[in-house]
């Protein structure tokens, strides 16, 4: 099946060094037919109008840049890189592909289509961030490797697979590119899943940008603290307020005066307001009287 190539189209000689009438054999034309999917592929969505657009040119300009696969047996390739060019050329009706043939395990074959697809910009976050996981999950990879592996600083692989701490319906918008990545860094920081809907919402409907996004955030945390506020001095042991209240009513119509209950937990005081001598004489009458 390997032929030797010809016809590959302009620029194949600058992008791989070394394609020439000296080198042949280190890439063959291949069957489309015969050219699995890479199972490790981290690539799950297509944009159909850019693809349509590669298709054209490769039907006009050939295919400039070989597809990298590793043998699955004599007759049949998984692929490694070129998932948007394998796809572009079955549009454009070609029944070959020119491809480079690359042995590599499983772990390396995810790395080099992820580093194919950051380096081309095909991947949206989310699936750059499960390409990151399944590394770190699969391989046992740290994130200081992986970064090291895609060319990456640690903190923007860290950044990046913290996008799958989202909600499922705010993981769909930035798979789908309703909400961006800067959009998705601010839903991350709001911790109430109310909150959080609530200003995905908003973000939608309102069509807000990441800096609007961020001041929205900012209130909805403001709001949460003064909550929490009122709730860390309802201490443990508190009579629930509307019954403090009752409480305190029949006190006022019993003294004929006003009182007050202040809580503390299991324990408290009781504050009764006299306005004179004789006044405190009646209210002492009627404590001992009532004792």
């Amino acid at each position: 099946m390997t032929k030797r190539a010809s016809g590959l189209g302009k620029g194949l000689g600058s992008l791989l060094p070394g394609t020439d009438e000296n080198s042949a054999g280190k890439y063959f034309i291949c069957p489309v037919n015969a050219i699995r999917p890479n199972t490790y592929q981290p690539r799950k969505k297509m944009n159909s109008d850019a693809l349509n657009e590669l298709s054209s040119s490769i039907a006009e300009k050939g295919i400039l840049q070989p597809l990298v696969v590793s043998s699955l047996n004599d007759n049949e390739y998984e692929l490694i890189a070129g998932e948007r060019r394998l796809q572009a050329a079955k549009l454009a009706g070609l029944e070959e592909v020119p491809v480079i043939l690359r042995e590599a395990g499983a772990q390396e074959r995810l790395e080099l289509a992820l580093i194919e697809n950051i380096q081309r910009q095909n991947l949206n976050p989310l699936e750059e961030a499960e390409a990151y996981q399944q590394l770190l999950d699969e391989f046992h990879l740290t994130q200081e490797e992986v970064a090291k592996q895609v060319g990456k600083e640690r903190s923007t692989v860290a950044n990046t697979l913290r996008l799958l701490n989202l909600p499922d319906y705010a993981r769909e918008d930035l798979a789908n590119g309703i909400i961006s990545m800067g959009h998705a860094r601010v839903l991350l920081s709001v911790t109430d899943q109310k909150d959080c809907r609530a200003l995905r919402d908003e973000i939608i409907n309102k069509k807000l940008s990441v800096r609007q996004t961020e001041e929205w955030a900012k209130r909805l945390k403001e709001k949460a603290k003064k909550v929490a506020s009122r709730r860390s001095t309802k201490k443990k042991g508190d009579l629930p307020e509307d019954y403090c209240k009752a409480l305190n009513s029949d006190l006022v119509r019993y003294l004929g005066t006003k009182s007050k209950i202040i809580q503390s937990g299991s324990r408290g005081k009781l504050e009764i307001e006299y306005y004179s001598p004789d006044d405190l004489e009646r209210l002492l009458a009627l404590i001992v009287r009532q004792q």
